[in-house]
């Protein structure tokens, strides 16, 4: 069946994997491979695997997360060289209860749209296929990652290095690691919406999606 590779997985046992059953769609090369997580019931041949979120609730914070961040932005860069990865949303704020989902911005240079897409392609990210995806102009890509024998779900915000709703991401992330007292209000919100029944995680999504442009209007 070709050259094979046995590493071992996260549960001690050796995993043998033959990289022609990989990536059906384009190779994935060696610094790519070496980021891959092995778990013994991994059934998919990207890094990325399938995204199936469950119900949205408002889960503890998660002090992995910024390792996986880290990670997945290594695995980003070794097939997306010239892009920016950063780490936003809940869980890029410590102490901040929320979904638990890993929240990135994939930053292109102008004209480098198409190849982000197609890169992040070759990883495993999919294409949303819930109701009302974020347009291709400023798509979203999403996808679960292997950590320490957890799964965490993914949401890749492709974004053009140059538009403002990068420094929005930023300013709103770092305003929420210095204000307690306004990371508490962002978490009541959330845990807010939940108790009054909002189970969609899209119209949570809008629900909260208020609070955090009343905080965007503070800026001077």
């Amino acid at each position: 069946m070709g050259p094979h590779l046995t590493t071992t997985g996260a549960s001690g046992l050796a995993i043998t994997w033959h990289p022609i059953l990989l990536a059906p769609s384009a190779p994935l090369n060696a610094k790519v491979r070496s980021l891959i997580h092995f778990d013994v019931d991994m059934t998919f041949a990207h890094p990325i695997g399938l995204y199936n979120p469950p119900p949205v609730a408002c889960h503890p914070y998660d002090p992995q997360a910024p390792e996986v961040a880290r990670r997945l932005k290594d695995l980003i860069r070794s097939v997306l060289p010239e892009v920016e990865v950063e780490h936003v949303g809940s869980t890029s704020v410590p102490e901040c209860p929320g979904k638990g989902f890993i929240d990135l911005m994939v930053l292109y240079a102008e004209g480098a749209l198409g190849a982000t897409r197609v890169g992040l392609g070759t990883l495993g990210f999919q294409r949303q296929t819930s109701r009302d995806p974020f347009p291709e102009e400023r798509p979203m890509r999403v996808g679960t990652f292997a950590h320490r024998g957890k799964q965490y779900l993914v949401h890749a915000h492709v974004i053009a290095i140059n538009s403002p709703e990068v420094e929005e991401l930023r300013w709103f992330r770092e305003r929420l690691k210095a204000d307690e007292k306004l990371r508490d209000q962002y978490v009541a919100e959330k845990r807010g919406i939940l108790a009054a029944g909002v189970s969609d995680s899209l119209e949570y999504a809008l629900s909260k999606g208020a609070f955090v442009q009343r905080v965007l209007a503070m800026r001077d």
